[in-house]
């Protein structure tokens, strides 16, 4: 299977659960954005299998570690991940706790200004916070 490789890249052994787990996360023509307990739903619904919430997470987690996924932190109780690892700004719904990618493109030029010693920027990224 395609997914073998991929899992032994994250230092996960390529079980059943795991293989289901990746069908989910890659095999969408598009890109998404989900929670642990979102894909733990999505997985339920769609294989009619229920994995558990340990092995989703260290999948999950494996994956984002190796740069398979992305991880986006909304507040200290609340993380996304983005299948899509390119580097690219947010809006997140607050009311209805939702993720949608917005385009380089849709955002001007950013300028940091202060410099921390020691440390280079990896990168810029953007989350504009919707509400009512």
């Amino acid at each position: 299977m395609k997914y073998i490789e991929k899992l032994r890249n994250s230092g996960l052994r390529p079980t059943k659960q795991r293989l289901q787990i990746c069908e989910i996360l890659f095999e969408t023509k598009k890109t998404f954005h989900f929670t642990i307990n979102d894909l733990a739903i999505k997985i339920k619904d769609q294989t009619k299998n229920k994995i558990s919430l340990a092995t989703i997470y260290n999948t999950v987690h494996a994956f984002e570690k190796k740069g398979y996924l992305k991880q986006i932190p909304i507040n200290s109780s609340q993380t996304y991940f983005d299948t899509n690892t390119t580097e690219h700004h947010h809006f997140y719904d607050l009311k209805e706790e939702k993720l949608i990618d917005l385009e380089n493109c849709d955002v001007g030029p950013i300028n940091i200004k202060k410099k921390i010693d020691g440390k280079k920027i990896k990168s810029v990224e953007v989350l504009v916070k919707l509400g009512d």
